[in-house]
């Protein structure tokens, strides 16, 4: 995880913060060696159409799903 000093902050924000922007990677922001900020993107959640969406209506079950799984779990032990 990268750090940068206040001063080193003021003068290079634009870039930082861009390269944050591109990179998703947090940066920690030091004042005389010691961490005092952290700047993190913020990162936009997928909704569940844009997770599944492209599978949607083409995987069947044909199993009761809410039927128990302990014997499997024992098989595991």
């Amino acid at each position: 995880m990268p750090s940068v000093s206040k001063s080193k902050l003021r003068a290079n924000m634009f870039r930082i913060f861009h390269e944050i922007e591109e990179t998703g990677e947090e940066w920690i922001v030091t004042d005389h060696n010691r961490p005092v900020l952290r700047i993190q993107p913020i990162v936009q959640k997928k909704t569940v159409e844009e997770l599944f969406g492209a599978i949607q209506g083409k995987i069947v079950y044909c199993a009761d799903i809410n039927t128990p799984i302990t014997d499997e779990w024992g098989a595991l032990s």
